[in-house]
């Protein structure tokens, strides 16, 4: 399994939380999808088919900026 962590910026409050998980979830080979609101970071656990690439992809296409 592979584990991959992201501080992304525009996380508040338990709608964008639920948005964000719900979108990942949807994601074949997601096992665990962590929001922590108040750092404004998304940590993932997930093995194949699921890639970081795509993983990236859905959470900006969702709405959320990843802050590199």
């Amino acid at each position: 399994m592979k584990t991959v962590h992201y501080n992304v910026s525009g996380l508040a409050g338990s709608q964008s939380k639920t948005k964000v998980k719900n979108a990942l979830d949807k994601i074949e080979g997601i096992q665990m999808v962590a929001v922590d609101l108040s750092r404004g970071s998304i940590e993932i656990d997930y093995n194949e088919p699921a890639n970081q690439m795509e993983i990236e992809r859905c959470i900006k296409n969702t709405g959320y900026d990843i802050i590199t």
